[in-house]
């Protein structure tokens, strides 16, 4: 697919603060938590990678927002953050927010989980 991509495109990897280093771990979420950081780390790698064809690549590591699967995971926690509200700041950043950024893993959090 990278022959597809025109100059200065730019690949947003969607991670987790569950892998994000020195965040909380929660029992249970071994697996999924060690999966993110190593979305994290090929984050990293593919921007320099693909540098060369001014590919952009950046990761935003999302906390929690308010959705079923939280609610399952975490009985009686209300996340500050609505999922709406998230995919807006997820959409704005991959449309316009990521200029000044590559090959960086960004922390998306008001709380945590």
């Amino acid at each position: 697919m990278l022959f597809l991509m025109a100059k200065n495109a730019h690949i947003l990897n969607i991670g987790s603060m569950g892998g994000f280093q020195g965040s909380a771990k929660f029992l249970g979420l071994s697996a999924y938590s060690a999966s993110k950081a190593a979305l994290h780390t090929l984050t990293e790698c593919l921007a320099q990678e693909l540098a060369p064809q001014q590919i952009k690549v950046n990761c935003l590591a999302l906390g929690s927002a308010q959705t079923e699967m939280l609610e399952r995971a975490f009985p009686g926690y209300q996340s500050p953050v609505l999922a709406f509200e998230m995919g807006k700041y997820i959409a704005d950043f991959a449309l316009t927010g990521h200029r000044f950024f590559n090959g960086k893993v960004l922390p998306v959090a008001l709380s945590t989980p």
